[in-house]
């Protein structure tokens, strides 16, 4: 991936030496709301799971039971003090500035041709635990998240290597791509958050008879991210030649690697479809390729898809 050309951007706000911990609270829950992917982070989910079949318990009834504490109130224990803010002059916060920058450049452009104006988010660095608007503290097993309350995404980039070691999802330089197809996600929620779609679909969730049908819609917002972040490589790669190869092959084995399916088969040996909150492999690695292959927004609407 040639990411050194890529425009810089300065809305990073950098906390990663105010590592904090957490009390009063399940470790792990923030109780985020739609648009960060359903309450638990990958790393939670697949914790509550390994435990749960250690102990012969039934993991959903763990991480049902996590995402109700998860939404009381928790405590953040550690500094509260605003993060540099700007963009980092280390190697990590280096190349999450450039890739915050070309998704500034390209939605805005994408906003622009359509007669709107795109605001873009800033990037929360953060080491352990750290102070959030939603939920009140991000953790860095909850992975990371969008926050519509202040049009942040909270970042630890201890996250960047557990894509290759935890999750297998890549690895070498390939990873970069990878790590990028992350950020771009997150960048995702937010133009849908500027789009009125987070609001919507939240709309919808409440109105929906049941928690399958609530999910259904948590997936649909989870996979447009994903096509919306593969049109983010497409302009990208048009503007500065960003693609390199192995790199798409690679962001789509992350792709399928952080998916509901392969989640749950690896914490608790069994499927349970009506408990995705993100999308299957399949589906994942279907809507990112949507979105790199087709470069278009209204390749990316997963509402009026027939099929996800």
């Amino acid at each position: 991936m040639r990411y050194e050309d890529l425009p810089e951007s300065g809305n990073i706000e950098d906390r990663r030496d105010q590592g904090g911990y957490v009390g009063g609270g399940f470790p792990g829950g923030g109780g985020f709301p739609i648009g960060r992917g359903g309450g638990l982070g990958i790393g939670t989910i697949v914790v509550l799971g390994l435990i749960g079949w250690a102990l012969g318990i039934d993991p959903r009834l763990l991480i049902g039971g996590a995402e109700m504490i998860s939404r009381q109130n928790t405590q953040f224990h550690g500094s509260a003090q605003p993060g540099k803010k700007g963009a980092p002059s280390d190697e990590t916060g280096r190349f999450v500035s450039r890739i915050l920058g070309s998704t500034d450049t390209v939605w805005k452009d994408i906003f622009a041709s359509n007669g709107r104006t795109y605001r873009p988010p800033s990037v929360v660095l953060y080491y352990r635990a750290t102070s959030a608007s939603c939920g009140g503290v991000a953790q860095s097993a909850m992975g990371p998240f969008y926050c519509p309350a202040d049009k942040k995404i909270y970042l630890d980039t201890s996250f960047f290597r557990e894509i290759e070691t935890r999750f297998h999802g890549c690895n070498g330089e390939a990873c970069r791509f990878s790590q990028a197809y992350v950020i771009a996600h997150e960048v995702g929620h937010h133009v849908q958050d500027e789009l009125g779609t987070l609001s919507r679909a939240h709309s919808a969730q409440q109105a929906a008879g049941g928690r399958a049908e609530a999910n259904h819609i948590q997936v649909e917002v989870e996979l447009q991210a994903d096509c919306f972040a593969g049109v983010w490589a497409n302009k990208s790669n048009e503007r500065w030649h960003l693609l390199q190869p192995g790199d798409v092959e690679a962001a789509l084995r992350t792709a399928a690697a952080i998916g509901d399916d392969t989640l749950q088969r690896q914490a608790q040996g069994r499927v349970v479809p009506d408990s995705f909150t993100h999308g299957s492999a399949a589906q994942r690695q279907r809507w990112l390729d949507a979105g790199i292959k087709q470069g278009s927004v209204a390749a990316c609407n997963t509402f009026a898809a027939q099929q996800l």
